[in-house]
């Protein structure tokens, strides 16, 4: 099998980011606050961020489930990409990284559309199951990947047939080829990506962006 996919040099990203990168002032700021941080390699690069707000308004998403908010990032995104009627649940479980969410939410006006819930998302997920089951437009899941499987079967159920679930780091710094690497984490991602790859339930495509971006399509 050939490859298909050009080495992304520092120079050809810089090239990207000059020719393409659309990032409004919040979200700059934010990027640039969240960098600050020991744990700023969680957040998802601008040119990442700006792919998923392609995707939302291209399937006019009104409700999005986020599962691993962080600080803020691409809620903000999608919230900017969105209709002023969107709702958008996010999952996660820190008080402090997502109180930076916040600030900047309310200063680029959109945290009317943010249902920020602190619990552990797998709870938030099944609570939203009895209700909500086939009603969501997209979800993304960027959170703890030893329990990618499990937020991945719930976002299944829980978006429309025609939805989309993005996965993010389903290349986990390229430990997924590395043999070596045989913690939690890095097999779970592994099992999840063999298994999407002959699920029936979806139609499936990977794009190399940031960490690996999975995107599946609800049948």
């Amino acid at each position: 099998m050939s490859k298909t996919f050009i080495s992304m040099t520092d120079q050809l990203y810089a090239y990207t980011a000059d020719n393409w990168l659309r990032e409004s002032n919040e979200l700059r700021l934010l990027r640039e606050e969240t960098a600050q941080l020991e744990m700023s390699a969680m957040q998802i690069s601008p040119d990442q961020g700006q792919f998923m707000a392609f995707l939302v308004k291209m399937m006019d998403a009104r409700k999005i489930l986020e599962v691993g908010t962080f600080t803020g990032y691409s809620t903000l995104v999608m919230a900017q990409a969105s209709h002023n009627d969107t709702n958008i649940i996010c999952c996660d479980l820190s008080e402090e990284w997502t109180s930076m969410a916040k600030r900047y939410w309310a200063l680029a006006g959109l945290d009317h559309k943010i249902d920020l819930r602190l619990a552990p998302a797998i709870k938030t997920l099944n609570s939203l199951l009895k209700t909500e089951a086939g009603r969501f437009d997209f979800a993304f899941i960027d959170a703890d990947k030893a329990n990618y499987d499990a937020y991945f079967e719930a976002c299944l159920a829980l978006i429309r047939p025609g939805g989309m679930v993005a996965i993010d780091n389903v290349f986990w710094g390229g430990s997924v080829v590395d043999q070596s690497c045989q913690d939690a984490d890095t097999i779970a991602i592994r099992s999840l990506n063999t298994k999407l790859r002959d699920d029936e339930r979806i139609d499936l495509s990977i794009v190399p962006i940031g960490d690996g971006l999975t995107l599946a399509r609800k049948r």
